[in-house]
């Protein structure tokens, strides 16, 4: 049977949608980024492939495991087992447990699985019918930037174009496969193609074997600065939704810094990966500006994003590890999901008819929409104003950033007691708390959380605020009235609207704000 579903490193228990359900495991997943819940039993906001390795099921190579929802429980335990440190929750509305899944259906679905593309090569016949289309399996738009400085010299050049057209034939080329462009690094940047010029191996390779050695200083620097700028707009032939990379081949070492350019390339959603032949040797570190460069270049400092080769002779056995890489989506942590590119104000009721022990549940709901985000410097942000008729500013977007900080600062607020002035407090948050983020890289988003008629208007502020750019999501609860819910909430109402009797009722929301959070990020993408 073909009843395995390929899933990816990121897919949660409660993406899932059966009871029971046989799932394929990808390879290689980076466990430092696995969210898990309990142990054992795991809450269904828990990582499934994280889950399974957390238990023994599989190891880090993937594999078959069977998934099965159970009811949500209280107090899923934090323990660590096969490098994964999985995290305490104190309560969720369902979990699910892991055991080993049948084996044969393992190696059918095998080829499907997203994540861990198999770079095509031409063998598999099923390929070769839709050469067109090139390898469906690896989504990515590249930008080659290669080394056309005197350090690499005219010989090592011709090698190191050669070497590019190796990888760009096993990337497997095509108009729903990846696609690709080149920019020469030399003393000034050129870009030679674009990803919109070929969409088939072919002519991508003629227009490699065609590009001419410019020589000069390697400002390579300069050169990724430019190209995570200008290379993959729209009009260039970049696809929404698809990781942007940057392969940069360097010869020795840079001329110029490259910590601002990495910089640049992570605030605009690029992967940058260095890949460095005949690295400086012992008697050249006197030569180089910052013996760092690779590092401060690459998207993430932890291994994946670096590649070394000792010269550009005999470079075929590195083709094949280095497709793998960039077809691996799962790993490209650089690009904007909706997971590290949003801001999330929470404005809260703080009036006297909650009641403090609802109050903490209202936090439990705050703490649980927060922890689904990668919240850093360079990711997401979340802020919270608790509101009477008085407002408070709990914590701005820059106050903390780390996710850890956050879910503290969230365990830390006071509950105000007092009226409810609902529209001033949106008009509080809109002027103060999104206004010094107007202008950043991040969606903004709202979520106002009430349980009661607001003495104020609330039509008018929720209208100012939808038109800064923010996006509102209204929550709720006991004696909340729905039509100022619906005047809060942004267009479609229907599905930016909650609605709870009980305070125990925030916490089956949570998949759903999320959920909601993230189409509206992808539908606004462009």
């Amino acid at each position: 049977s073909l009843a395995s579903t390929a899933i990816t490193c990121f897919t949660r228990g409660l993406d899932l949608r059966k009871g029971t359900e046989d799932v394929l495991c990808p390879a290689n997943c980076p466990l430092w980024q696995f969210y898990v819940f309990g142990d054992g039993v795991y809450a269904s906001l828990s990582s499934v492939c994280g889950a399974a390795i957390h238990s023994g099921v599989i190891t880090n190579t993937g594999g078959a495991v069977r998934v099965q929802t159970l009811p949500g429980q209280e107090n899923y335990p934090a323990v660590n087992a096969n490098g994964i440190q999985s995290q305490v929750l104190s309560r969720w509305a369902s979990s699910f447990s892991v055991t080993a899944g049948p084996k044969s259906t393992a190696l059918e679905a095998v080829g499907r699985s997203v994540s861990t593309a198999r770079p095509s090569t031409g063998k598999r016949p099923k390929k070769t019918l839709d050469k067109k289309a090139g390898n469906k399996d690896c989504k990515a738009d590249i930008a080659f930037l290669i080394d056309g400085s005197y350090n690499i010299g005219q010989r090592r050049f011709n090698l190191q174009k050669n070497f590019v057209g190796k990888v760009a034939v096993m990337l497997g080329i095509g108009t729903e496969g990846p696609h690709v462009g080149v920019v020469q690094a030399s003393e000034h940047p050129k870009i030679e193609f674009y990803l919109k010029n070929f969409t088939a191996t072919k002519e991508v390779l003629f227009a490699i074997k065609e590009l001419g050695f410019r020589g000069g200083n390697s400002n390579t620097g300069k050169a990724l600065k430019y190209t995570a700028q200008k290379f993959f707009s729209l009009e260039n032939g970049a696809r929404k939704g698809i990781p942007k990379i940057i392969v940069v081949f360097l010869d020795g070492w840079p001329s110029d810094d490259l910590e601002e350019a990495g910089i640049v390339a992570r605030e605009f959603g690029v992967n940058v990966f260095i890949v460095s032949v005949a690295k400086p040797t012992t008697e050249e570190l006197g030569m180089v500006q910052d013996i760092g460069f690779v590092d401060k270049a690459v998207c993430r400092n932890n291994g994946f994003f670096s590649y070394q080769m000792p010269t550009w002779f005999g470079t075929t056995k590195y083709v094949k590890p280095l497709v793998q890489k960039l077809c691996s989506h799962e790993q490209m942590l650089c690009s904007k999901t909706c997971y590290n590119s949003v801001n999330i104000g929470f404005l809260i009721d703080g009036s006297s008819s909650i009641g403090e022990s609802n109050f903490r549940l209202v936090l439990e709901f705050v703490s649980n929409v927060a922890k689904a985000f990668e919240i850093s410097d360079i990711g997401s942000k979340v802020a919270a104003v608790q509101f009477t008729y008085d407002q408070r500013t709990e914590f701005g977007f820059t106050d903390f950033v780390s996710k850890d900080k956050v879910l503290s600062a969230i365990r830390g607020i006071r509950y105000m007691s007092g009226g409810t002035a609902t529209g001033d407090a949106i008009s509080f948050t809109t002027r103060n708390v999104f206004g010094p983020v107007k202008d950043g890289p991040n969606k903004n988003f709202l979520i106002v959380l009430t349980d009661g008629q607001s003495y104020d208007d609330v039509r008018g502020p929720a209208a100012a605020a939808q038109k800064a750019g923010i996006t509102v999501f209204s929550v709720g609860v006991a004696w909340a009235p729905l039509d100022d819910l619906k005047d809060m909430a942004s267009e479609p109402r229907e599905s930016h609207t909650f609605f709870t009797r009980e305070f125990t009722g925030l916490e089956q929301m949570v998949p759903d704000i999320i959920r909601g959070i993230c189409k509206d990020f992808l539908d606004s993408k462009q």
